[in-house]
């Protein structure tokens, strides 16, 4: 618990105990009223003052503007003890509801991480050293080493390597790039040393854009507003005008046919009139619905990050989804093994061996691919070539293991396989033995999660997604995708889910899944952003509202399954509510409700809400 809410938590129980007290010892007149006056501040000080700000800011019907009448109205018929119980819930629903928000909010980095604060140079030395980002200008040369995340766009002017650009255009495939050709800060250097010429200042560069395109989109969200607020705007009113007349006009009636001026009766009845409207069934049942909604969800390793949310999430027509990480696994691995004039093992054995010194990520999913155990002595003369592939020596023989460009440098003739996926060649001895295909995976809940988004109202599932064609392509027929759009950067992403924001129908809601650095931007425009949590960057987790813990897309399903049946028993205890009020309060005009009816009625109601809305807590 934040600092808030102890001191909240604190209030309720200090002003349990002292209502409890008060009650127990059943004093009359001034020390009684003080007896209950003391507990009622206590846990009722903030939404007094709350209501009275609304009142000089000329928005005086609000909720606490409600709570405050109908408790001082209790006050004013004598109901002390009424008044306080009734505060005491409004606060213990406030608490539920600011504990479920902050506990799924949890820690979440800052949007500032994702870009490095730091660059290395060349000294005097010929040493590296980090300077400050602002310390450099376009013109300035500075160097990444591997694993460095680029900080500047830039053209190099030294080296080559392969960048991991997955975090700015979702592309699943590593970038090969050499002298001559153009980075984007943001990237991940992987391999070799490479020397930058900076082409754009740090706040220009696409790094620093993301996050400006993340503070716009932020500012452009909609929001949806408790529906206890905009009930009270009409509410509140209504109710203090009827019991406004109901206090002076029957009177004044009855004056007018018969000369007898009696105020206290048609005064009481106007008080108890404002007793029966105390709204604590919804305050309570409303917040506690979705805290019980949003509990469950976590339960099911879904933070959602307010009730707001997981309103929108119930009205889910549009879904979004990014492909690399989202729909697919995100990682390398082999999906093809084409031998030529050889076997699966041992065309496999010589391309692992030759790679078993290279930390590269297709190196990586070859090792993870063979179940074999390797005897890395067999091999020798290791050599890893930048942007082509590798050589070694193996059992005396010459290997060679990459791109069609490196067969192509030594002459070897080769077969080429045009399937989806990174291609890597294997040659022994200057001979071609064959192909192996790596490629990402469709998840296999993927299709499914569709699916079923489908059953629970989706009229269309859209992907999106920096990747090629052909990769999208094929994608989209495994998951079942109505629509998918290729080779995007993170600004058209946000204008096509803009688009959809912009035709969707009332009570409609855009929901986009995302996980890396190029989807905050999306993420935070959309109605409801959900990032793949486990796999997802600060920059996407931050700018979300729901976050899926173990990148399982079912998970999504579950959400609007949760969402779904929480906003069913809000309707119920709405609804149920407002019947139940309407008809006591005009019971009460009608004298037929005293002070003690309307108690009854009021906590009465507010039990059987609060029962229901435990029923969010399982699914």
């Amino acid at each position: 618990m934040n600092r808030k809410q102890v001191n909240r938590l604190g209030r309720i129980i200090t002003a349990s105990i002292m209502l409890l007290l008060a009650s127990i010892l059943k004093l009359d007149g001034i020390l009684g009223f003080v007896c209950f006056f003391i507990p009622y501040i206590i846990v009722g000080y903030d939404i007094l003052i709350g209501a009275f700000r609304g009142i000089i800011n000329r928005q005086p019907f609000d909720e606490c503007f409600l709570m405050s009448v109908a408790t001082v109205g209790a006050f004013a018929v004598g109901e002390y003890g009424e008044a306080v119980f009734v505060m005491l819930f409004y606060q213990l629903g406030e608490l539920f509801q600011s504990y479920a928000v902050n506990k799924s909010r949890k820690s979440i980095s800052s949007l500032m991480d994702i870009r490095p604060d730091y660059a290395y140079v060349m000294d005097e030395k010929g040493e590296l050293v980090s300077v400050d980002v602002y310390e450099l200008s376009a013109g300035d040369c500075f160097y990444a080493r591997p694993g460095d995340r680029i900080a500047f766009d830039g053209i190099v002017e030294e080296g080559a390597s392969s960048l991991d650009m997955s975090a700015l255009t979702g592309e699943s495939l590593p970038c090969n790039v050499k002298k001559g050709e153009g980075v984007l800060s943001g990237s991940v250097n992987l391999s070799g040393l490479l020397k930058i010429r900076v082409t754009k200042e740090f706040e220009e560069s696409t790094a620093s854009k993301i996050l400006d395109l993340v503070e716009n989109a932020t500012a452009n969200k909609s929001s949806s507003e408790k529906f206890i607020s905009k009930f009270a705007r009409v509410y509140t009113p209504i109710v203090c005008m009827c019991a406004l007349i109901l206090a002076l006009v029957p009177p004044v009636v009855v004056y007018s046919i018969s000369g007898n001026l009696s105020f206290s009766e048609w005064v009481y009845r106007a008080l108890t009139f404002l007793v029966i409207s105390c709204p604590c069934a919804l305050v309570v049942s409303v917040p506690l619905s979705f805290f019980a909604g949003i509990g469950c969800a976590g339960k099911n390793g879904v933070l959602i990050k307010g009730a707001n949310y997981l309103e929108a999430l119930s009205q889910i027509t549009y879904a979004v989804f990014d492909k690399t990480g989202t729909l697919t696994e995100g990682v390398f691995n082999v999906t093809g093994i084409y031998p030529h004039n050889t076997t699966k093992e041992t065309l496999l054995e010589y391309a692992v061996l030759a790679e078993s010194y290279s930390n590269h990520p297709i190196s990586e999913s070859l090792t993870k691919s063979y179940s074999k155990v390797l005897d890395k002595n067999r091999v020798s003369c290791f050599t890893e070539m930048s942007g082509l592939g590798v050589s070694a020596v193996i059992d005396e023989k010459n290997v060679y293991v990459g791109n069609a460009s490196l067969m192509e440098k030594y002459n070897i003739e080769f077969k080429v396989n045009n399937s989806i996926g990174t291609v890597v060649y294997v040659a022994l001895d200057n001979m071609f033995i064959g192909s192996i295909v790596i490629s990402d995976v469709v998840k296999k809940e993927s299709a499914k999660s569709l699916y079923l988004l489908k059953k629970y109202g989706v009229k269309k599932t859209v992907m999106l997604t920096g990747d090629k064609k052909e990769i999208a392509e094929k994608v989209a027929k495994l998951t079942g995708v109505d629509e998918f759009y290729s080779e995007l950067m993170p600004a058209d992403k946000l204008l096509l889910v803009e688009q959809l924001v912009k035709q969707k129908q009332k009570n409609e809601s855009v929901v986009f899944v995302g996980d890396g650095m190029n989807d905050a931007p999306v993420l935070a425009r959309s109605d409801v952003g959900i990032a793949m949590g486990a796999l997802g960057t600060d920059a996407a987790i931050e700018a979300s509202d729901v976050v899926l813990m173990d990148d399982n897309p079912q998970k999504i399903v579950t959400a609007v399954k949760i969402s779904k049946k929480c906003m069913g028993i809000v309707r119920q205890n709405i609804y149920f509510s407002i019947s139940v009020k309407l008809l006591v309060l005009l019971l009460g005009s009608l004298g037929i409700a005293n002070m003690w009816f309307a108690v009854f009625a009021d906590v009465g109601v507010m039990v059987i809400a609060v029962l229901n809305a435990i029923r969010a807590m399982r699914i």
